[in-house]
C-alpha cells in the first residue's frame, strides 16, 4: 500500500513503461491469440489493461479519460496502445491534482469493501503487472518477441551475447 503520491507515481511511470514495452509488440494478428477455447485472448487482456485503469480510478472517485468499462477490445494493437496511454496519463494527472499524502489513508468503497487510497493504487500496478504475465505467455505462443521488463528476455539476452539461460 503506498503511503506517499511519489511513490506510487515513480512506481507508475516504471510499471506503464514496462506495459507500453508489451503493447508495442503485439501485432492486430496476434490478439487473438489463447491459450484455451475457453481462455481470454492477448487481445482481451491488453484491452482489459486499458479499460481497468478507468474503470478503478471511478470507483475512487477520480474521472480519468479511459475506454468505457463495457466496450469491445478494438482489432488494432495500436488502437489498443493509443488507449491505454491516454488512460495511464490521464490517471497520473488525476492522482497528481487531486490526491495527497495525508488522504491515502482514508477508506473509500470499492466493490463493496472499504478499501483505503493507496490500497486503490497498490491494486492498479498489481493488476497490470498479473496480466503482462499472462501477456507474455500468449506472446511466445504467437511467436512473438517479449520484451524484458525486470531485465532482459530470452531474446534480449542473446542480443547482449550471454549464454542462453538454462
Amino acid at each position: 500500500m503506498y503511503h506517499k503520491i511519489s511513490d506510487f507515481l515513480e512506481d507508475w511511470k516504471y510499471e506503464s513503461g514496462a506495459t507500453m514495452k508489451i503493447l508495442d509488440s503485439l501485432t492486430d494478428k496476434s490478439l487473438g491469440q489463447k491459450v484455451s477455447k475457453e481462455g481470454r485472448t492477448l487481445g482481451y487482456l491488453a484491452w482489459h489493461l486499458a479499460v481497468t485503469i478507468g474503470e478503478m480510478a471511478d470507483k475512487a472517485g477520480l474521472k480519468v479519460k479511459a475506454p468505457a468499462e463495457d466496450s469491445d477490445s478494438p482489432a488494432s494493437a495500436s488502437k489498443i496502445k493509443e488507449e491505454y496511454k491516454m488512460a495511464f496519463k490521464s490517471l497520473e494527472s488525476e492522482v497528481k491534482a487531486k490526491w495527497k499524502d495525508g488522504m491515502l489513508n482514508d477508506e473509500i468503497n470499492m466493490y463493496g469493501e472499504p478499501w483505503r487510497r493507496g490500497m486503490v493504487l497498490d491494486s492498479l500496478i498489481r493488476h497490470q503487472i498479473h496480466h503482462r504475465g499472462q501477456m507474455t505467455v500468449l506472446m511466445r505462443q504467437a511467436g512473438l518477441k517479449v520484451p524484458g521488463v525486470y531485465g532482459p528476455s530470452r531474446e534480449e539476452w542473446k542480443q547482449l551475447g550471454m549464454p542462453e539461460m538454462k
